[in-house]
């Protein structure tokens, strides 16, 4: 109950303050829009190159993907022959 009070007399002394003083607020809202649109612009800016670096990293990654071929088959020719081997010496037995 004291919150709801708390917010009912803070809306009314705003709206007390916002008639009174409002050319100030307009003011104030001119010098904070462009500092917001500066703000925002440069997000975006580091948020696309940031973007932009990772497409990068994927190209690279396609472009080593011949090399990761190639180990792979020796991985599974290796996997062969420990199979191989695991099989002659289970016969031995």
């Amino acid at each position: 109950m004291k919150t709801l009070i708390g917010g009912a007399v803070a809306a009314v002394l705003g709206l007390i303050g916002l008639s009174v003083w409002f050319g100030e607020f307009l003011q104030l809202l001119a010098g904070a829009i462009p500092v917001m649109l500066l703000l925002g612009g440069g997000l975006a800016l580091y948020l696309g190159f940031d973007e932009l670096k990772d497409t990068w990293k994927k190209d690279e990654g396609v472009a080593d993907t011949g090399a990761a071929d190639d180990d792979s088959e020796k991985y599974k020719q290796e996997i062969d022959d420990l199979k191989k081997e695991i099989e002659t010496l289970k016969a031995d037995k």
